[in-house]
């Protein structure tokens, strides 16, 4: 009985312990996650289990914008009522969700998956840099918009896409400055957001 009961308390120690590692979820937050899933169903335990499993077998990155999507190409890029005159360069996939909500843009996307940043390690080949210059070789596009983060680092990736994408005759913007300094997309509302596109200025 002893052995179980110290089996018990190590499954439960292991569930807060990963739970901890998710951003934005602390040991508090993780330790009431863990004992609600204990409380819970085994149904329930299941079915996040298998919401899990599914995340990781299903989801892909798009060929095209390197999104995530379970379909490749993703929808948007599928979309025949899509601009493809026009693409948006984001650093995240929840950016693309945060600029979708507000329906005001109707074009394509570059997903870099992360942001320059020489203090983290994070170099040029460490992004989606490569995927996107070739996309820009089929002289359809036209007009490429950085939204990066106004941060140290989403500058410092927008001046640096800037210099690689304007020798190719592509007209480059950013967003307007509606968006404060420090700001990370996904978390900025829909109004200034919507703003911020259609306030947008030569970079």
């Amino acid at each position: 009985m002893n052995q179980d009961s110290t089996s018990d308390t190590d499954a439960i120690s292991r569930l807060v312990q990963e739970f901890s590692k998710l951003p934005g979820i602390g040991p508090k937050s993780a330790q009431r996650i863990t004992f609600h899933l204990l409380r819970s169903s085994e149904d329930k335990a299941r079915d996040l289990a298998a919401a899990l499993e599914a995340l990781k077998q299903k989801v892909t990155l798009c060929s095209s914008c390197c999104n995530v999507t379970e379909l490749d190409p993703c929808p948007i890029c599928r979309n025949p009522r899509r601009d493809t005159t026009q693409v948006c360069i984001v650093e995240q996939p929840q950016d693309v969700l945060a600029l979708e909500h507000t329906g005001v843009y109707k074009g394509l996307y570059h997903v870099l998956h992360g942001a320059i940043s020489p203090s983290e390690g994070i170099g040029t080949n460490d992004i989606r840099i490569n995927e996107l210059l070739t996309r820009l070789q089929n002289n359809t596009v036209q007009e490429v918009i950085l939204a990066t983060n106004t941060n140290l680092e989403g500058e410092q990736t927008a001046m640096y896409l800037s210099r690689l994408i304007t020798p190719l005759n592509i007209r480059v913007t950013r967003l307007a400055r509606g968006l404060p300094y420090g700001t990370e997309l996904e978390y900025a509302d829909d109004v200034t957001l919507t703003r911020a596109l259609e306030g947008r200025s030569e970079f």
